[in-house]
């Protein structure tokens, strides 16, 4: 494809969906390891210095976000980061803290002891499929609730697959409508003698054969938890729903957030079209750690002869190594920018800004504001 025949995306500027005050929440997206939470930290610090009152959940077990904000820890209350412009506060989401507050919230005093006790909940709230990402729009929720900050920038789980974080309520609700549940409930729930004599048999014979797989104490413990937590299915699921449509309100903007490699760009591929299926709104996506060259008007083909040719006369060693370098950094920027084509040829309507490749990880706030000012699209500060 020739340089003219190349379709360019129309260019994404974060300070237009920050400056916006209708905007609310901006979720920031993709597969595990493009930087969607350096990008939600960059975006979070950009928007306090421009004036709004943010906060910045992660889900991020590797902490990286509370290094880059200066933190010594970030837990499930929201902190306020010192050194920013603006009012800026952050958060890492405790997935089992989360669910503890949730039963606290909404089951009786009693009722909620019984369950934080019962040693398959425990179990449930710590490792169950799906749980991270459900207590993330249980926290997202919560917080919007609360009114407490005008801008709510989410950085989504690092899951097997992006598509996750909008499956979750899904799947607690399968899981909370699921069988083997229904079972566990149905001698509480039967009515009169004869109804509770016919389900108890019945009961019986399961239980008999389950016991032999999963052990009698673990089976009483699933029975009590049951028993404990159903008065509160019903809220899961009305939360769920209400976190759901908040997701697709006109307040909500997503970003998505990838790297120019082949299994990135898929997956950033795969969110485009499922957001466009729920109808949620993509403000644009991020393309991040792109390498660029200040000498790209010399090829890759040139460098590496004129690289030869120094090295068949025996001069200039270090040119010469220079010369590869800059040959294969301009090969690296090829195979990126192909990528990025193919991306753009299926997607040509969505915005996008780029994100330079740094030289080290980003560990502080000045290299959080160099991000966004290439979310901005402003053009480097020259140096000092």
């Amino acid at each position: 494809m020739t340089p003219a025949a190349e379709k360019t995306p129309p260019d994404f500027c974060v300070d237009d969906l920050i400056d916006d005050p209708d905007t609310k929440i901006i979720v920031c997206c993709g597969s595990g390891g493009v930087g969607k939470t350096t990008t939600a930290a960059a975006v979070g610090v950009r928007a306090a210095e421009r004036g709004r009152d943010v906060v910045v959940l992660t889900v991020d077990p590797a902490r990286r976000l509370a290094q880059a904000l200066g933190l010594t820890e970030l837990d499930n209350t929201p902190r306020l980061v010192e050194g920013v412009d603006g009012e800026l506060y952050a958060m890492m989401l405790d997935m089992k803290r989360t669910f503890d507050e949730i039963v606290e919230a909404h089951a009786e005093p009693g009722r909620a002891q019984q369950i934080l006790a019962n040693p398959f909940y425990q179990s449930l709230s710590s490792s169950l499929s799906g749980t991270q990402e459900y207590m993330a729009m249980e926290k997202l929720g919560q917080l919007h609730r609360s009114g407490a900050w005008d801008l709510i920038v989410v950085d989504t789980p690092p899951s097997r697959s992006a598509l996750d974080f909008l499956d979750a309520p899904e799947r607690m609700g399968r899981f909370l409508d699921g069988r083997l549940i229904k079972i566990l409930m149905a001698p509480a729930k039967a009515g009169g003698r004869f109804g509770l004599k016919v389900v108890t048999a019945g009961f019986g014979m399961f239980t008999s054969a389950i016991t032999k797989v999963l052990g009698g104490q673990l089976l009483k413990d699933v029975q009590t938890f049951v028993l404990a937590f159903d008065t509160m299915f019903g809220g899961f699921r009305e939360r769920a729903e209400q976190t759901y449509r908040l997701l697709q309100a006109p307040g909500t903007a997503f970003l998505v957030v990838a790297a120019p490699e082949p299994d990135a760009l898929r997956e950033a591929s795969y969110f485009v079209e499922r957001l466009a299926e729920e109808q949620m709104p993509l403000a644009g996506m991020v393309l991040n750690r792109v390498h660029k060259s200040d000498a790209s008007h010399l090829s890759a083909v040139r460098s590496q002869a004129a690289a030869e040719t120094l090295e068949d006369r025996g001069a200039h060693p270090l040119a010469a190594a220079l010369l590869r370098l800059h040959a294969e950094r301009m090969q690296v920027t090829a195979r990126e920018a192909r990528l990025c084509e193919s991306f753009t040829s299926s997607h040509p309507t969505v915005p996008r800004a780029t994100v330079a490749a740094m030289a080290e990880d980003v560990h502080d706030l000045d290299g959080l504001r160099c991000i966004a000012r290439d979310l901005a699209g402003e053009p480097e500060e020259p140096a000092a």
